[in-house]
């Protein structure tokens, strides 16, 4: 059984059930959102690539925010295949926006996580950066994209087998050109990252480490 989660924010269909985390040095930089993989493959935010890009945003200096999405764990609400789970992205950004004012906003998914969480980051003013994991451009329409505007990193393995590698190439080579877009291809690594998630973590941390700077003048 997966541990229990330390919060609870209210929904429109009872609560989502969350873990909150501060990082090692505080105050905070900035704030981040990580979203879990397909709840009806076993996606939780107790998923392993999920804790490591949480992890890597903490080192980074960033609190963050893991949800169970509807249905998940203690979360309420059943599943609702992608639709009613952009309005969970949107009830923890409510949270984050409201607890932590004025701190930049970073939305971070891993495959379905990264599906339905850059659906309303791209969108939302209070999002400032987004990272998509295991982007699973075979499984989704992500057409959506060309509508970015905001920095984004795309950390993928060679091997993924739910999005070509070259199919998200192709994607991003769509975007905007003046956009600000990171692409980091682990070598070998599968849609799960097994036995390279040091490399997952670390692309994360030294990408949100520069935004971070970005974000403030007074920093080298």
């Amino acid at each position: 059984m997966y541990p229990t989660g330390n919060l609870f924010i209210p929904a429109p269909h009872g609560q989502l059930e969350a873990i909150l985390k501060q990082p090692q040095f505080e105050p905070a930089l900035g704030v981040a959102l990580v979203l879990h993989p397909h709840p009806l493959g076993g996606g939780t935010m107790h998923n392993k690539v999920v804790f490591r890009a949480a992890s890597a945003l903490n080192d980074a200096g960033l609190l963050t925010l893991r949800v169970n999405f509807r249905g998940v764990g203690r979360s309420t609400g059943i599943h609702d295949e992608g639709r009613g789970e952009l309005d969970d992205v949107r009830v923890a950004l409510d949270y984050l926006s409201g607890k932590y004012p004025g701190l930049p906003i970073t939305l971070c998914g891993f495959s379905f996580g990264a599906r339905v969480g850059l659906e309303v980051g791209i969108a939302d003013a209070r999002v400032a950066n987004l990272i998509s994991i295991g982007t699973p451009v075979d499984k989704y329409d992500f057409d959506f994209l060309t509508k970015c505007r905001k920095p984004i990193l795309f950390v993928h393995g060679s091997r993924d087998e739910f999005g070509n590698p070259e199919g998200l190439k192709k994607l991003i080579s769509q975007l905007d050109a003046d956009l600000d877009v990171e692409l980091v291809v682990v070598d070998k690594a599968d849609h799960f990252f097994n036995g390279h998630l040091d490399d997952l973590k670390q692309a994360i941390t030294d990408w949100a480490k520069k935004r971070m700077r970005s974000n403030d003048p007074a920093k080298p």
